[in-house]
């Protein structure tokens, strides 16, 4: 591979500009989840050691090309500050002279942290006045953003045009070898878990994956879609009718492939359609052929949940990308905490994608039982079609 790594970069003493991916959750000024700043720790303290100074940016939410106060990184600041047990200074802004002031006032071991990059449109835009601009920061830019690794933005592609020096942080490094290997050279046998709401974001991934997996397990809504797609009725559940011709396809696909495909055998509903997630209660466990008419799908159920251990059990490499049901419902979360816990007691390489998947794992308090899971939600399914990312297509070519 002709990417560069950070530790095959003589970094010592220099100024680094640095992508990471703070693009965390955030209730006010309270962070709920801060996987990703810890998961940038190990780039950030190996640049430190060398006595490098950081330049740090990153996007934060949906800011709209201005500046938004609630998505300012300040808590994200400060937050590595108390990881890293040192200071973090906050710009006022990405762009402009007090800004530059500051990072040519950096010392070895000194860090900045750029405010929110799509607080301009440059950087979603990828203009070149604003790569430009902020590529000059740094001796030597770091892309260490895997979540945002799919997206033509200036960070992502437009910084390594115009840096003098560019290369993968660690986590990109991770991510990529995890994915990567795990689609790859994966030992077998070689499951691949896949839920979620929709058919319609996953078929590529789904096509992909038959090419390289021995046993796929379907759940979450996007079952409802196969299982309607088979002449059975799903009663008031999410479905895409105009799916169900390729959800046939994915199985006529599979029988070719010689990929044996498990669909849920029953299923926990509610009888509440039409109320907020939160205010659904379930209505009992009904097999697939016998959802009542006024029922809506929400969960796996308990017979579907031994079915899928009893598939995952042999396996030596688990991918799994999506939850089993509406987890954000504690009434409806033990499907997906149950395949949480049915990865966590594999002997196997398990390889967990990111978004809801991470929520569920971390939720059922087994993270740390996991082989790896990845930072990037859309970036980890773009890469798992077997697309090429444009931030590495970009460190590549440079």
């Amino acid at each position: 591979m002709s990417l560069k790594f950070l530790d095959q970069m003589d970094i010592s003493g220099k100024r680094i500009l640095l992508r990471v991916d703070y693009n965390i959750p955030l209730d006010g000024e309270r962070i709920t989840d801060d996987l990703r700043i810890r998961a940038s720790l190990p780039t950030v303290e190996y640049c430190l050691s060398k006595g490098a100074c950081l330049v740090m940016c990153s996007h934060l939410g949906k800011a709209k090309g201005v500046p938004d106060s609630k998505y300012s990184l300040a808590p994200a600041a400060k937050r590595l500050s108390e990881l890293l047990g040192r200071p973090v200074a906050m710009a006022p802004d990405c762009l402009g002279p007090e800004v530059e002031k500051m990072v040519a006032a950096l010392r070895p071991g000194d860090i900045l942290m750029l405010e929110n990059l799509r607080f301009h449109p440059g950087e979603e835009k990828n203009d070149p006045e604003f790569a430009k601009a902020i590529a000059a920061y740094g001796d030597i830019f770091v892309n260490d953003a895997f979540g945002t690794a799919h997206r033509p933005h200036a960070s992502m592609v437009g910084f390594v045009t115009y840096s003098k020096a560019s290369c993968a942080g660690f986590l990109l490094k991770k991510e990529w070898e995890y994915l990567g290997q795990t689609m790859e050279n994966p030992a077998r046998p070689f499951v691949a878990v896949s839920g979620g709401a929709k058919v319609s974001s996953k078929l590529g991934v789904l096509k992909n994956l038959l090419a390289k997996v021995d046993r796929m397990i379907i759940g979450g809504a996007m079952a409802n879609t196969f299982v309607a797609a088979l002449g059975h009725g799903v009663g008031a559940s999410l479905v895409e009718p105009d799916l169900y011709e390729e959800a046939r396809s994915i199985l006529a696909l599979a029988r070719e492939r010689k990929v044996s495909v498990y669909l849920p055998v029953d299923f926990t509903v509610s009888v509440d359609a039409g109320k907020p997630l939160s205010e659904m209660k379930p209505a009992g466990v009904y097999p697939y052929q016998d959802i009542p008419a006024e029922a809506m799908i929400l969960d796996i159920g308990p017979a579907s949940l031994r079915l899928f251990a009893q598939v995952l059990a042999p396996a030596k490499t688990v991918l799994w990308n999506g939850p089993m049901g509406a987890f954000e419902n504690p009434d409806f979360a033990e499907g997906s905490l149950g395949m949480a816990r049915a990865l966590a007691d594999l002997d196997a390489v398990t390889v967990v994608g990111g978004g809801d998947t991470d929520v569920v794992v971390h939720q059922a308090g087994l993270a740390d039982k996991m082989t790896f899971i990845s930072t990037g939600g859309g970036a980890s399914m773009e890469f798992l079609e077997g697309k090429e990312l444009p931030a590495f297509k970009a460190l590549k070519e440079c």
